[in-house]
């Protein structure tokens, strides 16, 4: 089986005022997404049907889970159970990987 792989900060580009995203992967058990957010943007609170992982790659944004905030900055892993509430915001450009199984 051949290996694949990918720079995912060579992926990372913002637009001004928008959310981009791009599957990674998707099918099995694992989805796997790049979210690139945009200084000021904001997704809502929702919640999801699988348990999630999220890792950050750049910038600085918030992450409110459960009414607990997280700061997004380099480095941050974010897990969360199924069903958990969350809501992000983008102080600065932020880029992260999102993994839901």
């Amino acid at each position: 089986m051949e290996t694949e792989w990918e720079n995912l900060k060579e992926s990372v580009s913002y637009q001004k005022g928008s959310i981009m995203s791009r599957e990674l992967r998707k099918g099995g058990k694992l989805n796997v997404t790049l979210f690139c957010m945009a200084k000021g943007t904001v997704l809502s609170e929702h919640t999801s049907s699988k348990e999630g992982f999220i890792y950050v790659l750049d910038g600085n944004g918030v992450f409110t889970l459960e009414g607990k905030e997280i700061t997004m900055i380099p480095g941050v892993a974010i897990f969360m159970r199924k069903g958990a509430a969350h809501s992000l915001k983008a102080k600065g450009n932020t880029a992260f990987v999102l993994v839901l199984g």
